[in-house]
């Protein structure tokens, strides 16, 4: 007879539905595998009447998803309220502290408390999973941790955010502004009302620091991430990088520097020939640079009920069948403080998209300022002017796009200041980092 474990389940959400669905679904598998009987023996949510609609067998309710965690009743604990703050950290920490497995999918809880949780565990000889913490269904924890454990890898990067890639790929498959796309997104429920953390690029930058620790060892250090968001990508963007080639993703990038580690979320142009350049969508990827397999990119679903409990179930299943080891692949005490590396040293090529002033010389002026920058240029494009040859007013000003050779961000930044200064250009410059193949 096998033996039984016993889940405690806080949070009845989308995703603790589809946790709550599936153990019982794939019950009989899951014993087969396992050799345990994996049961739901207590349940938690903010909401008692909207989880009176779910089919909660014979669990016992808690009110207070604390009481649940510190429970005699269950052998392991799954958070999925999500949040950096209580009840989630008080609830994990009391689990932990009692002996308990965790398993979470709340990158916001790990990348402000992952290496005290992480600590607890270790202490405590309990695991702590939280594969479903990243890219929903992909299993990107354990290939890091452990499937490429033969590796010294030099890279990780990818599109962690299915919302943001959802409105980029609306914006260039059918021509429709920023604004209108997130509010076709807020619609179908893949942003929020207040889409701030999505579009501004923090969720990305708390899956990127859970990434970065397992990939290179390192503490996790989300406040030393460089992030940018979405919001100042336009129509005019779209089309230049369709034109010349490239989509528009915003990536988490996280690669080995001198100096350290270079962590950084923002808008970049990818060739279309590139692997991630063709996912789309709500979809996420993630690629590994890593010096035995070379480049090894992971596609699938990155949220969603169905996805995100994937890879719940599959953290439930490991510790069913007694896997450990440590959360972030070695002990906390092993994991390396690292400083943070300034953006300004980054070095690549830049896409750059002024709005000119009509004037005689002005692009020559520019690109002198460029030049004494040491700033080499792939291609300059003036596009067709703003406003109508019918206007009565003069055109005042004309896009002009420039594609740099490689050089560094504390360079550009300075030439489009210097360039500011002269009075030449319009507007706010517009500037998106170009990343190779």
């Amino acid at each position: 007879m096998p033996s039984l474990l016993r889940v405690g389940l806080a949070g009845l959400g989308t995703v603790g539905a589809s946790v709550l669905n599936r153990i019982r679904l794939q019950q009989a598998a899951l014993e087969e595998t396992t050799h345990r009987r994996i049961v739901v023996t207590g349940v938690s949510a903010r909401s008692k009447a909207k989880a009176a609609s779910l089919d909660l067998g014979e669990a016992t309710w808690f009110d207070d998803p604390i009481e649940l965690a510190r429970s005699g009743d269950i052998d392991l604990f799954v958070e999925l309220m999500g949040g950096s703050g209580d009840p989630a950290l008080t609830a994990v920490r009391h689990a932990l502290s009692s002996g308990k497995a965790v398993v979470t999918a709340n990158k916001a809880l790990l990348a402000a408390h992952g290496m005290e949780l992480a600590t607890l565990a270790e202490e405590r000889r309990v695991p702590l999973g939280f594969e479903a913490s990243v890219a929903g269904g992909i299993p990107v924890v354990k290939t890091l941790r452990e499937g490429l454990a033969g590796n010294v890898i030099d890279r990780v990067y990818g599109i962690l955010n299915g919302t943001c890639n959802y409105i980029l790929s609306r914006m260039e498959l059918e021509g429709l502004g920023f604004e209108q796309c997130l509010a076709e997104a807020q619609r179908l429920g893949y942003a929020e009302a207040d889409p701030t953390f999505d579009i501004d690029g923090f969720d990305t930058a708390h899956k990127l620091a859970i990434l970065s620790t397992l990939a290179f060892g390192t503490a996790i250090a989300a406040d030393a991430i460089h992030v940018e968001g979405i919001r100042t990508i336009s129509l005019a963007d779209i089309r230049a990088a369709d034109e010349l080639g490239f989509r528009i993703k915003l990536l988490g990038v996280a690669q080995r520097v001198a100096g350290g580690i270079e962590s950084r979320v923002h808008p970049t142009m990818v060739p279309k020939s590139s692997a991630i350049a063709q996912v789309m969508g709500v979809t996420n990827a993630v690629t590994v640079d890593a010096d035995a397999v070379r480049e090894l990119t992971l596609i699938g679903p990155g949220a969603g009920g169905e996805a995100t409990a994937s890879a719940v179930v599959a953290d439930i299943a490991d510790i069913a069948r007694g896997v450990r080891s440590a959360p972030f692949g070695r002990p906390v005490a092993a994991l390396v403080p690292t400083a943070p590396v300034p953006l300004q040293r980054h070095e690549g090529g830049y896409y750059i998209r002024l709005n000119v002033e009509d004037r005689p010389g002005a692009v020559a002026a520019i690109a002198a300022r460029m030049a004494e920058r040491g700033i080499s240029f792939e291609s300059i494009v003036q596009r067709q002017p703003f406003g109508k040859a019918a206007d009565i007013t003069p055109v005042r000003a004309v896009p002009v796009v420039l594609i740099t050779y490689a050089t560094t961000e504390e360079v550009i930044r300075q030439a489009i200041e210097a360039i500011m200064q002269d009075g030449w250009v319009t507007g706010r410059p517009q500037s998106i980092r170009i990343e190779r193949e």
